[in-house]
């Protein structure tokens, strides 16, 4: 079913089936772009959200499907911390997948909390250009996203000057009510993915999804209303907890 603020709408009875539908999907996704370009390349989300689906590509079931040398590991955003800190995204996907798979450590491209922002942001898209080698957005096989309680996604938040970005790939910005600097993946980067997907779970983001997905366009109100991949797929992944609160479900 097509959100009605676009998208692809994929509902599950709970948290177990939607993480495991995520994974089978990534790996199919996965596979299909090293047999059209002899890699796969993914951006991570951070958060609490997405570590049982790392966890779960981490376990032999998923990681054995995975062609891990021809994986290209990037990040949607990252706070400036150090890559050992509690609260970097980094540690959390390392801790939960990195660690446990056969990624070559030069496949694996974080953003360097550690370093001042503005130099941080910089370097990130040299090294995406590299990666890539292109000057303009490159274009991600998928990236991972997902939602805050305030309609945030990577590190877009409400009102804040990122969002309105529609030039540079990376930026700092500077996060009020966390007070912290944050880097990040911008809109004109994202939406040039060939996927790009919203995992969202649980109870809690429920009437914040409502206003997102059937509430009016407010993309500065909430941010994740932004996302519109020019020419690729846009999926919302809910369990049904998630999804209590819409209207329109599929089935």
């Amino acid at each position: 079913m097509t959100a009605a603020c676009g998208g692809e709408l994929r509902i599950f009875p709970d948290a177990h089936g939607l993480y495991r539908a995520v994974a089978a999907e990534l790996v199919a996704c996965a596979t299909q772009a090293m047999n059209a370009r002899d890699r796969f390349t993914v951006a991570l989300a951070g958060g609490s959200t997405p570590r049982p689906l790392y966890e779960l590509l981490a376990s032999p079931e998923f990681s054995e499907q995975l062609d891990w040398i021809r994986t290209e590991v990037f990040f949607g955003d990252e706070r400036c911390v150090p890559p050992d800190d509690v609260r970097s995204n980094f540690r959390m996907a390392a801790d939960a997948l990195l660690a446990h798979v056969p990624l070559p450590a030069d496949r694996i491209h974080r953003i360097r909390g550690e370093e001042n922002p503005a130099f941080a942001a910089l370097h990130y898209v040299q090294e995406l250009q590299a990666a890539f080698r292109c000057v303009d957005a490159p274009r991600f096989d998928l990236i991972l996203l997902g939602m805050g309680e305030n309609g945030h996604t990577a590190s877009l938040f409400p009102g804040g000057a990122a969002l309105r970005e529609n030039v540079r790939l990376v930026v700092p910005q500077y996060v009020e009510s966390q007070q912290e600097w944050r880097i990040t993946l911008t809109l004109p980067l994202l939406n040039a993915a060939a996927a790009v997907w919203v995992l969202i779970q649980g109870a809690a983001k429920t009437g914040v999804l409502q206003r997102v997905l059937e509430g009016p366009f407010l993309p500065e109100v909430l941010p994740v209303q932004g996302l519109a991949p020019a020419h690729g797929q846009l999926v919302w992944w809910l369990d049904r907890a998630a999804a209590a609160a819409l209207k329109h479900t599929p089935g």
